[in-house]
């Protein structure tokens, strides 16, 4: 029985489980998990590698249950590359890479790692269609599953959870929940069509708006906060500093267009935040 819906050969296989790799979507979380291990300083790359490859097979498993459920279930897509029994077949690959992964970290770690960890594949089978259909988990869950790589990247490497990677967890935690938010807004109309309760849909598109840049915002200040307590290093001010300017050019846009902007800005705020904790340009003031 084929995997693939089009096409038809190993080649065609291929390829329809490749599309199911998009990089805008995972890259974050793995950069996340990658983040969290430079928080803990002494970084083992072994238990970084398989901590990563966790994450890929959680959003992995989001991607192909997510298409599943919008053509095969829903019929909300016009087309999807892979055959019922080719989403069945990936998501039983994603889930067993998941799996072997969480057992190298009992073994490697602790049970505390997989703790971390295997919450992140639930949001990401759970997203469609039960999480989807109600305002809140539909905004958090991406955002929710981040903060988790972040904290689950510094534990396997730490072996303990500290304020610094907690705080970050927070930051992204909210403003990745904002960015999703606008993301949402772009199919206002066909979500209240079919009655899918994304915030948009529940309180409006002016007030969607309204609650994204007020949750970016309140991401902003907490860093600009915990920066001042020094819980952060000082240069993660120009972390916030790069992601509002964006954020104010992404305001004056289209739900598409603010959305491909601030994606890209959280790239930015990302790298600089990296930047300030490796290497702490300014460690010597105070």
């Amino acid at each position: 029985m084929a995997l693939a819906r089009n096409e038809t050969g190993a080649g065609a296989t291929a390829r329809a489980f490749w599309s199911q790799i998009h990089p805008v979507f995972m890259t974050p979380p793995l950069a996340a998990s990658l983040f969290g291990a430079i928080l803990a300083r002494s970084v083992e790359p072994t238990l970084a590698i398989v901590h990563v490859v966790a994450m890929f097979a959680a959003v992995y498993t989001a991607h192909v249950k997510d298409g599943y459920v919008d053509f095969h279930v829903r019929g909300e897509d016009d087309a999807h590359p892979l055959t019922e029994r080719g989403c069945h077949v990936g998501l039983a690959v994603s889930t067993t890479v998941f799996a072997l992964c969480c057992l190298l970290l009992l073994v490697l770690v602790n049970w505390v790692a997989v703790a971390l960890t295997l919450p992140t594949w639930v949001i990401a089978y759970l997203h469609a269609p039960q999480l989807d259909m109600h305002p809140v988990s539909a905004t958090v869950g991406y955002p929710l599953g981040i903060a988790l790589s972040l904290l689950g990247g510094f534990y396997v490497q730490a072996e303990t959870i500290a304020a610094v990677p907690l705080g970050f967890a927070l930051v992204f935690l909210l403003l990745l929940s904002g960015i999703k938010v606008i993301d949402d807004a772009q199919d206002y109309a066909y979500d209240r069509s079919i009655e899918k309760r994304t915030v948009a849909v529940t309180v409006g598109p002016h007030r969607a708006y309204a609650v994204a840049y007020g949750l970016m915002v309140t991401a902003l200040l907490v860093v600009v906060g915990f920066a001042a307590a020094r819980v952060f290093p000082p240069t993660a001010v120009f972390a916030a500093l790069a992601f509002g300017a964006v954020a104010l050019v992404a305001r004056r846009a289209g739900p598409d267009i603010a959305t491909m902007l601030l994606i890209r800005g959280s790239y930015v705020f990302l790298a600089v935040l990296v930047f300030a904790v490796w290497f702490e340009p300014l460690a010597w003031i105070g």
